[in-house]
């Protein structure tokens, strides 16, 4: 049985991953200072200003209006009259500390209420969060995804590089595969579409699109005459970035995991510090879903953990292996029980989640990047 999926990833300048980029460059530039920096932080973007706003509590100074600008200078945008200048934006910032309310149950978990003596740190909000991984990549993810997120980071590269210099920051792509039996075997359609210049002609950007952009990632054996290509299929793209729709942190949820392959708890990532189980636990579901499959003992896994507020341990752990386990899914919960910390502490500490990591994350997927400490590979016994 054929069927198609598709996923879809952004540039850095989608105004939505702008405001992500914001968030988590301020996130790092308070971790960087006091690691045990409490932060959470939303900005929003549209016509010509920012705003960031949100609870952060630290011991550091940072200078916020300063790294919004210097990060919308790095996304490249410059240009008042097609997306937003750095030098000349507005910004505003509405910054409080966190909620002693909320403080209350992250400080002091319940279990330590209650007598023990192990945990000290509760869950800052309840929530569930999922983490996947399939062995139909070298990336242990879904092919859509990983193939969504490669071109829009190639897209990047070639205008940052020069190799087509008329196109701007802002860009989406989609990516169709077709599966037959639960096996990826073509690339059914392809859609890019690219923030450029007013004077571009548009069937020289479909040309260089498919050269520069499709034909290096791609693979050759995926496509065939019947992929179908829709390259700025409106016909113009001048006005993007915040000018040409409003941006906000946490609204690219799928893009940042899944792409809709897996099941999603809900919680955004960007902006928030690891004492936010919303982010660093959905990065320890990933990790657990990644080492069962990278040891071998289901070929694609989905994990399910959740969380009460002020409560260290989840209050659920859940598996589904969709029929490929070499295990039961019962007895590989029982291997996460004995296997991995799963209390926040336990996961600050498992991935070193402290560091200012969290500007890698932001663009381009937060999962299958070599070099982030969920994606490493250990032997689970």
């Amino acid at each position: 049985m054929k069927r198609l999926f598709t996923s879809e990833s952004v540039t850095e300048g989608h105004p939505d991953k702008l405001c992500d980029y914001i968030s988590d460059s301020i996130l790092d530039a308070y971790i960087t200072r006091d690691p045990y920096s409490r932060v959470a932080c939303e900005t929003v973007a549209g016509k010509g200003q920012i705003l960031v706003t949100g609870e952060i509590t630290s011991n550091a100074e940072v200078d916020i209006e300063k790294i919004v600008r210097e990060t919308i200078k790095e996304v490249g945008f410059d240009n008042a009259n097609t997306d937003i200048d750095y030098k000349t934006c507005k910004v505003l910032i509405n910054i409080s500390k966190q909620s002693s309310d909320i403080a209350l149950g992250v400080d002091k978990s319940l279990e330590q209420k209650q007598g023990s003596k192990e945990e000290s740190e509760g869950a800052g909000d309840q929530g569930m969060m999922f983490g996947y991984a399939s062995n139909e990549t070298e990336e242990y993810m879904p092919m859509p995804i990983c193939l969504a997120h490669k071109l829009a980071k190639r897209l990047s590269d070639v205008r940052k590089e020069k190799i087509i210099d008329y196109i701007r920051p802002d860009g989406k792509v989609q990516v169709t595969v077709e599966y037959e039996k639960g096996e990826p075997k073509r690339i059914d359609t392809i859609v890019i579409s690219t923030q450029h210049k007013e004077k571009a002609d548009l069937e020289q950007l479909k040309k260089d699109i498919k050269e520069y952009v499709i034909k290096p990632v791609v693979p050759e054996n995926l496509l065939d005459n019947n992929t179908k290509y829709y390259i700025n299929p409106t016909g113009r793209f001048v006005i993007g970035g915040p000018l040409g729709d409003s941006g906000l942190t946490g609204r690219k949820i799928i893009v940042d995991t899944y792409g809709g392959y897996s099941r999603h708890g809900g919680g955004a990532f960007s902006g928030k510090d690891p004492t936010k189980v919303d982010r660093s636990a959905a990065y320890m579901a990933r990790f657990i879903a990644k080492n069962i499959v990278a040891n071998g003992f289901a070929k694609k896994c989905e994990i399910q953990l959740s969380y009460a507020i002020g409560v260290a341990k989840p209050i659920s752990i859940y598996v589904d292996t969709f029929g490929t386990g070499k295990l039961s899914d019962t007895e590989i919960v029982k291997k996460i029980n004995n296997t991995f910390n799963l209390t926040p502490r336990g996961i600050i500490e498992t991935l070193d989640l402290r560091k200012p990591i969290y500007k890698k994350t932001t663009n381009y997927g937060h999962f299958g990047k070599k070099d982030l400490p969920w994606e490493k590979i250990i032997k689970m016994v």
